[in-house]
C-alpha cells in the first residue's frame, strides 16, 4: 500500500509517489509533498508544452523551461 500525503497541489492525503521523479533536492522535495495523481497531472502539461512549442526535450534551454513550469505547476 501506499504512503498517503498531503499533497500541496491538489490539497488533499492521496498516495505518495514511489520514486524520485527528478533528481537532487528538487525531486526530494516533490516526492514528499506531490501526490503521484498530481505528477501525473504534470506529465500531462508537460508533454502539452512541449508539443505546443514545438521543443526539443533534450535542449537546455527546454529543459530549464520546463524546471521552471513544473515548478510553478506543482507549487503555486
Amino acid at each position: 500500500m501506499s504512503n498517503l500525503i498531503y499533497c500541496k497541489k491538489l490539497k488533499q492525503n492521496l498516495p505518495q509517489l514511489a520514486f524520485l521523479p527528478f533528481p537532487g533536492d528538487m525531486g526530494a522535495r516533490i516526492q514528499q509533498n506531490i501526490s503521484a495523481e498530481a505528477w501525473q497531472q504534470w506529465l500531462i502539461q508537460q508533454t502539452k508544452l512541449i508539443n505546443e512549442y514545438r521543443m526539443d526535450p533534450m535542449s537546455e534551454k527546454t529543459q530549464q523551461f520546463l524546471r521552471e513550469e513544473m515548478e510553478s505547476f506543482l507549487f503555486e
